[in-house]
């Protein structure tokens, strides 16, 4: 029995590994996962942000200044895959795979309200940006940016769905001496 076993896992090690060597998974980005490893993606993304998230503590958002701040960053950093007000698509988003979500939207990929309280929320969008997604093209803002900073721009990313595109160029500008912010 222990032998049959043993062979069942050699065998498929080996089938696993012909697989991976031969090249015939496509990895364009232009040729869509199928919906078994589409899931099993998502499902480890969704519980190893909520894993590492769970225990940052929230700081008090509502300050004006972080949300100038977080704007400004948004608008540089963040707005050409993540839109802006009035957009539901532009190149970037078409040409990623997976897309990544318009965070100027209410709705999420599935085209569903946002499930998690503002506090989830705060703490999910702050490890995001901080850590950043591997192979989504999703950054890791940390190294280069402070915790106040990144918290800046999760407390524009609360204000953001319900922002007008005027009233989003208004809290996007950055002042002639802050420079591009970037250092």
């Amino acid at each position: 029995m222990i032998k049959a076993i043993l062979g069942a896992v050699a065998i498929a090690l080996a089938s696993a590994a012909a697989f991976i060597y031969s090249g015939l998974y496509p990895m364009g980005a232009d040729d869509q996962h199928n919906k078994i490893t589409y899931w099993v993606l998502e499902t480890m993304r969704e519980n190893s942000i909520a894993r590492s998230a769970k225990d940052i503590d929230v700081p008090e958002l509502s300050d004006p200044s972080l949300l100038l701040m977080g704007g400004a960053d948004y608008n540089d950093m963040c707005s050409g895959c993540h839109l802006k007000p009035g957009l539901s698509e532009n190149d970037m988003t078409i040409g990623l795979y997976p897309s990544p979500p318009n965070l100027a939207s209410r709705l999420d990929e599935h085209g569903h309200e946002h499930r998690l309280t503002n506090e989830d929320a705060a703490r999910r969008n702050f490890w995001i940006i901080k850590h950043g997604i591997k192979a989504s093209g999703m950054p890791a803002w940390g190294p280069t940016h402070s915790d106040d900073r990144i918290w800046g721009m999760v407390a524009f990313l609360e204000r953001l769905p319900e922002l007008t595109s005027g009233q989003y160029q208004i809290l996007t500008a950055r002042s002639a001496e802050s420079g591009n912010g970037h250092h």
